[in-house]
Order: structure tokens, then C-alpha cells, then sequence
């Protein structure tokens, strides 16, 4: 384990970090473990609840080999050069790996980007689980505003998989897709155009073409998740990040206070906004391999995270196979496969959640690419975290019983 931070900046000392690039290469180095000090934020709190043990046994998984791309290297190679910020194992609940790696420490709190969609959807499940929320209703019965739009027709549930046939552009760095927009509206950046949405439900409400029928295809579309969190806000009665807090954050266990960034309305970012510390991702993580329980204590419904496993693969698109060429997308959740169903939350610059209950496994890494999208080191870094997974279970395996 190295927990002393490596003293590092992402640019000299007297260069400004320029405000529609913050999120961009080589700023994010240091600005996605300072996001409160570009942008908005509202805090999800802890609470009062005692942090969920999590024991430290250390083992050296440096040396462990595998192959991705026809490249064999070490995991301790993975390391160092696959722009690492964070990154902890744990397996049967201990801790057997953490380290940290461009100035980050165990209390920094690092940007999800779309991990925070998995989040989001687990409080989804939590609701559920409560009757509060119904899966099978349509959008508009929690958003009746949005019976305007495209979404008319849709389901929770074609949210919950971004199924519902809304024209949605997912391009990362077209200057005018719906994804620039929503940089603008969510309060990352400055509008480039006065006509653009000022907020994140302003966006929601231009989305009025539809590509497909609802429930045909999976498309990814990031605007679904911030939906999803309206419908949340609407169903409790609470603003999403107090949300967070009072059925997941805090009854977990967590070890620190969260954050989402803000749009000018004050909505947290569903989509992509949630901060967090590598430990308390691990948590989250942990929740699930525990089938819902932490601690001794039921806070996800083992059934919802079951039927979450039992994805619908032949609905996954396309254009996702060359990094999960048997995944399947549920409930804001990617599965690996039809077989071991490990969970998997995903965000882009290579944030990775692995999430495997058979081997009672988990892997977090935080990081900053230099791109968005990269599918050879997502990989890689699949490769090396199965690998971790395989020799660990080897060497429970090979122990006298």
C-alpha cells in the first residue's frame, strides 16, 4: 500500500487552468480531485453512522501477469502507466491492495464522471425496494411535464436501461451535440451559444425527436441518468444529494462526506457529478458483493441487485462489444456477461468499479486519461483486474482447509 501522496501539479505555477478545458487532459491530473474548486458543489453527508469496517491485510499483487491485446505485463506495470490516480482491491470484504498516485490521498475526493450513474441507479433500486418507486409506470407518471417531449410513452424502466428511444448525441467532443449542451447546462462550462439550455430539466425539455421505438435498443445516453433523478427528487420529496445520503451514503457506512456538482438550478449532476474517496467507492462496491448488506445491515434489496445481474444481452449495442463482447446494460449498471454477471460501473477518462459477488471481489480504480474513450486500455484494465480476481481465488483454492 502507498498512501503518501506524490507532490504533483498539473501545469506551472503560474499557468491558469483554462474554464472550458478544466475536465479536459492535462487538466484533469489535479482538477477531478479538485472539482469544488472549479465548479458548484452540494455535499452528501455521512451522517452519523460509524464507517464500515473494512480490514487491511496486504498482499503484493505487483508481480501477477496478463495479457491484453496480445501485450503481457505485470500489474504493478498497469499501475504506472495506465494514468492511475487510485486504486484498492478488496476480497471476502478485506482490503488486500490500496495506493494512490498523482498527489491523491485516502480523504481526497476524486470525480465518478459516470460510475455516478450506478450510484444514482442503486438509490433507484432502493426506492423500488420501498414500493415508493415503480419501474413498470410511465415517465410521466412522477414527471408529467415531460409528456411534451420524447420521452411520452417511456417507462422508468426504459430510463433505468437508456432503452427509451429519445434522439440523444453522445459525442464527447463535438462542439455542438447535446453532449456540449449538457456541459453548458450542467454547469461545467460557459454556454457557447445564448440559446442553449441554462439548466439540466431546460435540456431534458428540448428533447423532443425520437430515433426508435421505446424498449427496441439500447442506446447510451447520459441525459437518461439526470432524468432518472428528477423522477427521484419528484417520488421523495428531497433534492438527489440529500436523497443519496439518507438511503445509501450514510446508512452504508461511508467513511466521508460526498459531493455532487450543481447546475444553476441547484439539480446534482445524475449523470456524471458524483465525488468520492477511493475507500468509500470500495464501500459501495462492497454493499453489493454483499448482496444489499454492509455492517450487518439491509440497505439495497437482494432481489433488485439479482434481477440487475439477470440483464437482457440482446438488447446491448453494438458498438459496446469490442470492450464487453458478451456485456448487457441494467438498471445504470454494465454486466460483464451472460455467465459470471459481475457488475461493472464505468465512467469516461477511466473511472472502473468492478463488482464480482461469486468471488466476493472487488476493484476500484480512479484515474485521468489523456481521452475520453479509450477501448484498449478499458481493456487492459479488465484484463488486470480478472487477473487480480483469478489469483487471488487460485490462492484460496490451493489453502489446507
Amino acid at each position: 500500500m502507498n498512501l503518501a501522496p506524490e507532490p504533483r501539479r498539473p501545469v506551472a505555477n503560474n499557468e491558469i487552468i483554462p474554464r472550458d478545458q478544466w475536465d479536459r487532459a492535462p487538466w484533469n491530473r489535479w482538477t477531478f480531485q479538485h472539482v469544488r474548486e472549479r465548479v458548484a458543489t452540494t455535499p452528501v453527508l455521512r451522517g452519523t453512522e460509524r464507517a464500515a469496517a473494512m480490514p487491511l491485510r496486504e498482499r503484493d499483487l505487483g508481480g501477477i501477469a496478463f495479457e491484453a491485446d496480445g501485450r503481457r505485463q505485470t500489474i504493478a506495470e498497469f499501475i504506472e502507466t495506465n494514468d492511475t490516480d487510485g486504486f484498492i482491491v478488496l476480497h471476502h470484504g478485506v482490503i488486500v491492495t490500496e495506493l494512490y498516485r498523482n498527489g491523491m490521498t485516502q480523504r481526497t475526493a476524486h470525480l465518478s464522471q459516470s460510475v455516478a450513474k450506478s450510484i444514482v441507479g442503486t438509490v433507484a433500486g432502493i426506492l423500488i425496494g420501498r414500493e415508493q418507486l415503480d419501474p413498470l409506470s410511465p415517465v410521466s407518471r412522477y414527471l408529467p411535464e415531460l409528456d411534451a417531449t420524447a420521452y411520452r410513452g417511456a417507462t422508468v424502466q426504459h430510463v433505468l436501461d437508456m432503452t427509451s428511444g429519445v434522439a440523444w448525441d453522445e459525442a464527447y467532443t463535438a462542439p455542438d451535440s447535446h453532449m456540449a449542451q449538457m456541459d453548458a447546462a450542467c454547469g461545467w462550462k460557459d454556454r457557447a451559444d445564448p440559446a442553449w439550455p441554462r439548466c439540466m430539466w431546460d435540456l431534458i425539455a428540448t428533447l423532443r425527436k425520437s430515433e426508435c421505438p421505446h424498449g427496441t435498443s439500447f442506446r447510451y445516453r447520459s441525459i437518461e441518468t439526470d432524468v432518472l433523478g428528477f423522477i427521484l427528487q419528484r417520488v421523495s420529496a428531497m433534492p438527489l444529494a440529500e436523497l443519496v445520503s439518507e438511503t445509501l451514503w450514510s446508512p452504508m457506512g461511508a467513511e466521508e462526506d460526498a459531493y455532487f456538482t450543481i447546475d444553476p438550478a441547484g439539480f446534482a449532476c445524475a449523470c456524471g457529478g458524483f465525488n468520492a474517496t477511493l475507500r468509500d467507492y470500495a464501500r459501495f462496491a462492497q454493499l453489493l458483493v454483499g448482496e444489499g448488506e454492509i455492517g450487518g445491515r439491509r440497505i439495497v434489496p437482494r432481489n433488485w441487485i439479482a434481477e440487475t445481474r439477470r440483464a437482457n444481452h440482446t438488447q446491448f449495442g453494438t458498438a459496446y462489444r469490442e470492450v464487453l463482447p458478451r456485456g448487457a446494460y441494467h438498471n445504470q449498471f454494465w454486466i460483464e456477461d451472460p455467465q459470471r454477471r459481475a457488475l461493472i460501473a464505468r465512467g469516461v477518462f477511466g473511472q472502473l468499479i468492478y463488482i464480482d459477488p461469486e468471488s466476493q471481489f472487488v476493484a476500484v480504480k480512479l484515474s485521468s486519461w489523456p481521452d475520453f474513450l479509450d477501448a484498449a486500455r478499458t481493456r487492459t484494465a479488465l484484463a488486470a483486474v480478472r487477473s487480480i480476481r483469478d489469483a487471488l481465488c487460485g490462492a484460496d483454492a490451493a489453502m489446507p482447509r
